[in-house]
């Protein structure tokens, strides 16, 4: 039996959901009972206002909690060859110091899940993915000398986000921050604790994530607020993530996809093309899990892809289902998340849409259900593919970022 030594020896199937290591610290900003888990650990849905903390972002600097986030270590002499043939896109292009978004497939070429892979040296990586993976991962080191740790629970993380970010990181006293490229990392010192930085997000915003040993948490939360205070930081829960995410085109697993290794119904599993990934799946590279199968789905095309939506009239369109404008009762996608944006005064959608409809501009028609006064209303509203990102600033990729 595996104990948990840090509730009392319990095993792990009666341990209660966990608090991370930032908890302590924020607990006090809480003004609702709006909680949910992930990953095992207590979450917030929102501290007060999920629209002010969403204008936090957009506005001043918007902090989320990322310790949930599953992080492994991956090591060894193999370890180069052994991510090549995990993800999808050439680990080798990858150098020291850097940071690739990328997602891993099964042998039928279906996404298991996405995550970020970042990369210390020659063979040194860490992934970081929303969901476990541990069973996949050392299934497929099977072969190869590599060496995999779940350092979820030593290092905790956070996202600070928003055109404030990097002035407040200054003031923090990482020296030559403003220099770091997206998808950068590099290590800074904190009271002498080592702090790594890396210009990374889920807002489609200028921003930064910061990872420290989980025993520092407090003094990077005390140290990050005590510089943000004057510029007006605050916390943000995953509601609010949520839209940022959404307005910048980011799929979530969950809501535009199933890992396929836990659908259970056949169609619905999908590929890195479906998605609308295609960049991020390297056919030349060599051997990797899936490989064949992609080979395969590319010659035949798709049946359907993962498109931006604009949406007319102003009410969401979550869980819209979309139909043909020559054939009202033909259904021809589904929509995935749906935001009224408050920043592009917009309906956006991301949606499922099968071909050749997501290709074009034709018309379509999004079946909204509204519910008003206990009573539901069924309305029918036109909409059209549009470009991803919806929102993308300048400030998210330019080096230096403007001070403010």
């Amino acid at each position: 039996m595996i104990a948990d030594t840090q509730n009392n020896q319990r095993p792990l199937t009666e341990r209660p959901i966990l608090e991370t290591p930032f908890f302590e610290s924020y607990k006090h900003l809480i003004q609702n009972d709006r909680y949910q888990e992930w990953s095992g650990y207590t979450t917030l849905e929102s501290f007060a206002c999920e629209g002010q903390e969403y204008f936090a972002v957009r506005n001043t600097c918007g902090v989320y909690d990322l310790c949930p986030m599953i992080k492994y270590d991956i090591s060894g002499p193999d370890a180069e060859r052994y991510m090549n043939r995990l993800v999808t896109r050439d680990v080798r292009k990858v150098v020291p110091k850097r940071v690739a978004y990328s997602l891993w497939c099964d042998d039928n070429g279906h996404v298991i899940e996405d995550g970020t892979v970042f990369r210390f040296s020659a063979n040194q990586f860490r992934l970081c993915c929303a969901e476990r993976q541990i069973d996949w991962l050392m299934d497929s080191a099977i072969g190869y000398d590599v060496a995999i740790s779940d350092v979820t629970e030593d290092i905790a993380g956070l996202a600070v986000q928003g055109p404030i970010s990097c002035t407040i990181l200054k003031k923090m006293g990482f020296a030559g921050i403003e220099a770091l490229k997206p998808f950068q990392l590099q290590h800074f010192s904190l009271d002498g604790c080592e702090v790594m930085v890396s210009r990374t997000g889920f807002t489609g915003d200028l921003g930064y994530e910061l990872w420290i040993g989980a025993e520092r948490a407090k003094k990077l939360w005390e140290s990050l607020f005590a510089a943000g205070q004057p510029y007006g930081i605050r916390m943000i829960g995953s509601t609010a993530l949520d839209m940022l995410r959404i307005e910048a085109g980011l799929m979530q697993v969950g809501d535009e996809f199933m890992s396929c290794l836990q659908t259970v119904r056949l169609g619905r599993d999908r590929t890195p093309f479906e998605l609308g990934l295609d960049w991020l799946v390297d056919l030349e590279k060599g051997h990797f899990n899936g490989r064949r199968a992609l080979l395969a789905a590319r010659t035949k095309g798709l049946k359907r892809k993962l498109v931006g939506l604009d949406i007319d009239w102003n009410k969401q369109a979550d869980g819209a289902l979309i139909y043909s404008s020559e054939d009202a009762k033909r259904q021809i996608g589904e929509v995935t998340s749906a935001l009224w944006s408050p920043t592009l005064k917009q309906n956006i959608a991301l949606a499922f849409i099968d071909a050749p409809w997501f290709e074009g501009e034709q018309e379509m028609w999004a079946e909204i259900y509204l519910h008003r006064e206990c009573m539901w209303e069924r309305k029918m509203f036109r909409c059209r593919v549009t470009r991803k990102p919806f929102y993308s600033p300048e400030r998210r990729t330019l080096t230096p970022p403007n001070d403010m």
